[in-house]
């Protein structure tokens, strides 16, 4: 007997053996063993969703000589007359061959007749968008009013080309494209059953290469079968398919935490012996970096089945999040404009060396600072790093007068210990000092919103207390609070460890006062437009009138 491809011979044949898309299943079934039955159905999804098996599956729900049931037997004549492609009230029409409209005209005179042997005359139409205007026109009447013993099932990748008026008279399933582990687990079943050896990864591989087809899916495992000679091996699939390991993005995203561009270019080097699709190894480079944004900022979400875990949370640990957040901006400007390099790779090679070169400008290391007081910005002398003076920690007691001038780190005494505030009172007087502090930190992202959404209660023994609303409990993480830790610790210029109480604020956190800031900023922009002589003159000569809510402040 001859071979018969994945495809085609795991097929399913009842609704049970589907794999995905139960909403569209359990409408179908509802209705079947309710008796409420459609004239037409549209099935419509991108390919090898199971547009056309569905509507197979259906037909044969319909022409089953034990009844109508969401269950055929599957061993009557019309069960198999269909499952094998010859039951003679089953016409199948290929649209896209068939398109002009004396082929539909032809087609439809046949409708008004009784079925042969079934129970129904069903018209299976695929690929129906691709017909004439004419051709739905003289679909559209019988379509509307068929007869009782008619059913038609319409399938389509592309509905947007479908009339309206076709649209309201029929029935519509929107088939979803499978997620890759459900691709992964049938396959695995259809490899049990035929008894080939297998690796887990490169059934991952194939899933995720499959785009959420199944049809595609199951074409590409028998590629790799055969490639394999009969084993489907993760490396293997990967060379069939062009694709690369991720040990090799990982040991690029090493480099780049290291600033090491010279073993980041051995390592494109060792990818180029492969002869990789570059725009697939920036695709899967994405869906790393995507992979580490989710541990740094949700840590809960990177399960244990997550492939080289410990080496994916040891990577996030390394990688600062805005540098993580920058690396995926360029890997998607740098895969679309792949086609435009003289070279894929070239065009890879300059995506990783703009990663190399460009960092944002809070993951640039920065020297503890002396911060000035609010009331006296004056410009600092430049000076290094290493002779820079301890900023002052946030105190209830505002500092001397002759302290709020800037000074060189040769003159700058020893820090004065300030009194600790209790916490009450440090939450009322040092709530500016506060938000002042976190605008000169280096954070970015969650770790400020972190910081924003903090109280000071106060400092002593190098511990630094801090208290945040239960209501925002999603902030705490353990690397958001070690960037907020480690950026205080810089700008004071010593180590420090921070604690953090869960309770409601006793005063104003830095979120309010920004709030109250802008709002501040935004009243003396709209005072400063009214009061303006030109506006004035443009109400006085034109009627004009200031729309509410239009005025912002520059910064």
């Amino acid at each position: 007997m001859s071979y018969q491809v994945l495809a085609r011979k795991w097929r399913p044949r009842s609704f049970a053996e589907m794999a995905g898309q139960e909403h569209v299943l359990r409408a179908l079934v509802n209705g079947l063993d309710s008796g409420r039955l459609h004239h037409a159905y549209l099935f419509t999804g991108t390919r090898g969703v199971g547009k056309t098996t569905l509507a197979r599956i259906l037909a044969k729900c319909l022409n089953c000589e034990e009844g109508i049931s969401s269950q055929p037997c599957g061993q009557c004549s019309a069960c198999r007359e269909i499952s094998e492609g010859r039951f003679v009230d089953l016409i199948e029409v290929d649209a896209a061959s068939r398109t002009k409209v004396e082929d539909t005209r032809d087609l439809l005179d046949n409708v008004q007749y009784a079925p042969t042997r079934g129970r129904y005359k069903v018209y299976l139409i695929d690929e129906i968008h691709m017909l004439s205007g004419h051709s739905f026109n003289a679909l559209l009447k019988t379509l509307e009013e068929p007869p009782p013993h008619v059913k038609f099932l319409l399938a389509t990748t592309d509905p947007q080309k479908i009339p309206v008026t076709i649209l309201s008279r029929c029935l519509q399933f929107n088939l979803k494209r499978l997620p890759a582990v459900l691709i992964a687990e049938h396959l695995q079943h259809v490899l049990d059953q035929e008894g080939l050896s297998y690796e887990q990864p490169a059934l991952a591989t194939v899933a995720q290469a499959a785009d959420g087809s199944m049809r595609d899916a199951l074409s590409l495992l028998d590629q790799a079968i055969a490639f394999g000679s009969g084993e489907v091996r993760e490396q293997e699939t990967r060379s069939m398919l062009g694709s690369i390991g991720r040990d090799f993005l990982f040991d690029l995203l090493d480099c780049l935490a290291a600033e090491d561009g010279e073993a980041m270019l051995k390592v494109v080097g060792e990818m180029g012996a492969q002869a990789p699709d570059y725009s697939e190894a920036l695709a899967e480079l994405l869906t790393l970096l995507h992979t580490l944004a989710l541990a740094q900022t949700i840590p809960s979400s990177v399960t244990e089945d997550v492939p080289q875990r410990e080496r994916l949370l040891a990577l996030a640990e390394r990688l600062a999040p805005e540098d993580v957040q920058l690396f995926y901006q360029i890997a998607l400007i740098g895969r679309r404009d792949l086609p435009l390099a003289p070279d894929p790779r070239i065009g890879f090679e300059m995506v990783l060396l703009r990663m190399l070169a460009f960092r944002p400008q809070s993951a640039a290391p920065s020297a503890p600072r002396v911060k000035a007081s609010p009331q006296a910005q004056a410009p600092e002398p430049s000076r290094s790093p290493e002779k820079q003076a301890k900023a002052p920690m946030p105190a209830a007691t505002p500092p001397p007068a002759d302290a709020q001038q800037p000074v060189s780190a040769r003159e700058a005494p020893a820090p004065v210990s300030q009194p600790v505030a209790q916490p009450a009172a440090a939450a009322s007087a040092d709530g500016a000092a506060w938000f002042d502090t976190i605008d000169t930190l280096a954070l970015k992202g969650p770790a400020r919103a972190l910081a924003m959404q903090c109280e000071w209660v106060g400092y002593s023994g190098g511990k630094l207390r801090l208290r945040l609303d239960p209501n925002h409990q999603h902030l705490r993480n353990p690397a958001l609070e070690q960037r907020l830790a480690k950026a205080l610790g810089e700008h004071y210029g010593e180590d420090l460890q921070l604690e953090i109480e869960m309770r409601a604020p006793e005063g104003a956190i830095p979120a309010q006062l920004a709030e109250e800031r802008a709002a501040n900023r935004r009243q003396a922009a709209v005072e400063t437009i009214n009061q303006d002589p030109n506006v004035a003159a443009m109400r006085d000569t034109f009627g004009a009138e200031v729309i509410n809510g239009s005025i912002e402040p520059i910064d």
